[in-house]
């Protein structure tokens, strides 16, 4: 029984190892098919003779439009054609060195840089975004301090930064979050920060037009309850400053006493933070932000610069870069919907400073959740910006606006006492509180800074045709020529091939199987 069961399994390997070879042999035999029928065409077809085929070569010879070849074959003297042949081996090594050249700088992907100045008749004013520097009113701090700890955390999500977890803060913010499960940060901070209203937005004028806190759009930023002038979404946004050296004149009121911050987090100036942005871009206020402080003029004069960058690998750029929640591409808006995904996905639920459609975390996912996923995002560089494979590359089109600030006392000694009589004040409060900003274009053009190709497809070929022409005199025309005559010689190679190896296969022996079929029960 046993040697039945060893025969039986020995039966079985030896017909799969016969299927497998007639499968592989039927796979050998459909390769070669198209092979053979080429064979088969080419076996056909008569070998020139020889005296045709050295014709042929003369021919080309005297006939290319390949300079210099006429002369080694036509010249009489050996010595010429030496010299002749030298020319033409001489040319063609120059014109392979400066055409590998060419190939070379081109695959570098060089590029140059070009800036123009533009002058318009109107230009687009910018959006600006103000916040102040005391982002909680006092008597909601003063009950409530834990606020300034637990904006920190939730305003993580607009600029990685490191959060002590064994601070005293921290320890207070677990018992809050055990305490207090219903609690929305989202409306305590936009009932209880800073607002606009006629009592802290004292003057608004747009080119000698009234404005008020109407024409302002409400955004949330690291400094809370931030508001936001000509928005993208705004009437104004669509209108063109046509007049240079006027633009938006603000007096705001700071209003220490009813605003205040925690100084052991850094915040212990007074007066109006701002950042001039694109109206379709979000305010990115983390090292971009200008300040204006409390009993000052600030005078900003601003320029349109658009920058244009071009797409890898020239550049670092991506054109097929869209965001789902912003019209325009930035990286800003980019490093947002980034960490958006990476928070959702980890914690399932949206930060509300974030873009996107979700819903809402709650305090305890974000101390929980969302503080040690951006930690993780940060270690892990998972959320990066520049480079053309990064997650957020640089944008092919973007417009800024260099600002040139200066400043002066305000008010003056005798404005001081039209204002503090005019507003019912003492002069005291008057420089303590009041912040006046004016932004204006100092000319009516824009400069557009372009990186450009260096070399372009239509230059390579220019340049490339253009060392053919210098050293051989060649052409397009003179390749086509020359492919010819190295494909028909290719042609009657593979005919005298054909020719040449059955009359060689018919010489020799026939292998013999030495072995017989003994190896063959031996295997099987």
């Amino acid at each position: 029984m046993v040697i039945d069961g060893n025969w039986l399994d020995l039966k079985d390997s030896c017909l799969l190892k016969l299927e497998m070879e007639q499968f592989e042999k039927s796979n050998t035999q459909a390769k070669k098919g198209l092979l053979e029928k080429i064979k088969l065409y080419l076996s056909k077809k008569t070998l020139p003779p020889h005296t045709d085929r050295r014709k042929f070569d003369h021919d080309f010879a005297i006939s290319t439009s390949f300079h210099g070849v006429h002369n080694i074959v036509r010249n009489p003297s050996r010595i010429r054609k030496v010299i002749w042949l030298l020319v033409v081996l001489g040319s063609i090594s120059l014109l392979v060195w400066q055409v590998y050249s060419r190939l070379v700088n081109y695959f570098r992907w060089p590029t140059t840089t070009s800036m123009e100045v533009q002058y318009v008749e109107k230009i687009e004013f910018p959006a600006v975004t103000f916040c102040n520097l005391n982002r909680f009113q006092a008597g909601a701090a003063a009950t409530f301090g834990i606020i300034f700890f637990l904006w920190n955390i939730v305003s993580k999500v607009l600029h990685l930064q490191e959060i002590s977890t064994n601070s005293t803060g921290s320890k207070e913010a677990i018992d809050f979050l055990a305490s207090e499960r219903n609690f929305s940060i989202t409306e305590f901070v936009k009932e209880n920060g800073f607002y606009l209203n006629s009592s802290t937005l004292l003057e608004c004028e747009f080119f000698g037009k009234p404005c008020g806190p109407e024409d302002f759009a409400h955004v949330f930023t690291e400094y809370g309850n931030c508001f936001t002038f000509n928005h993208g979404e705004n009437i104004q946004a669509k209108e063109k400053v046509s007049v240079s050296g006027r633009g938006l004149h603000l007096l705001f009121n700071v209003n220490q006493e009813e605003f205040t911050d925690d100084p052991t987090l850094g915040f212990v100036d007074a007066g109006i933070t701002f950042v001039i942005h694109s109206p379709m871009k979000v305010p990115q206020f983390d090292g971009l932000g200008l300040s204006s402080p409390v009993g000052m003029h600030t005078r900003v004069t601003i320029r349109q610069v658009k920058t244009v960058h071009q797409e890898y690998p020239w550049g670092e750029c991506n054109p097929h870069m869209k965001l789902q929640n912003f019209r325009t591409y930035s990286t800003s808006g980019c490093l947002q919907e980034c960490k958006a995904w990476h928070i959702k996905k980890q914690c399932g639920c949206l930060p509300f400073l974030l873009p996107g459609n979700g819903i809402e975390c709650d305090l305890q996912k974000f101390y929980n959740c969302v503080s040690p996923v951006l930690d993780h995002i940060e270690i892990k560089g998972l959320c990066t910006v520049g480079t053309h494979n990064s997650s957020c590359p640089v944008p092919c089109e973007e417009t800024e606006y260099p600002a040139f600030i200066s400043y002066s006392t305000f008010p003056s000694q005798k404005a001081l006492k039209y204002l503090s009589k005019k507003l019912n004040q003492s002069q005291q409060y008057i420089r303590e509180n009041l912040v006046n900003i004016e932004i204006n274009y100092s000319d009516l053009n824009y400069k557009i800074t372009q990186q450009q190709k260096a070399v372009s497809v239509s230059e390579l070929l220019a340049d490339v045709g253009g060392q053919l022409g210098l050293f051989c005199g060649a052409s397009v025309i003179t390749i086509i020529e020359i492919i010819e005559y190295i494909f028909t010689n290719f042609y009657w190679i593979c005919i005298l091939f054909l020719l040449k190896i059955p009359e060689m296969a018919q010489g020799a022996p026939a292998p013999q199987n030495h072995l017989g079929n003994k190896d063959s029960i031996e295997v099987c």
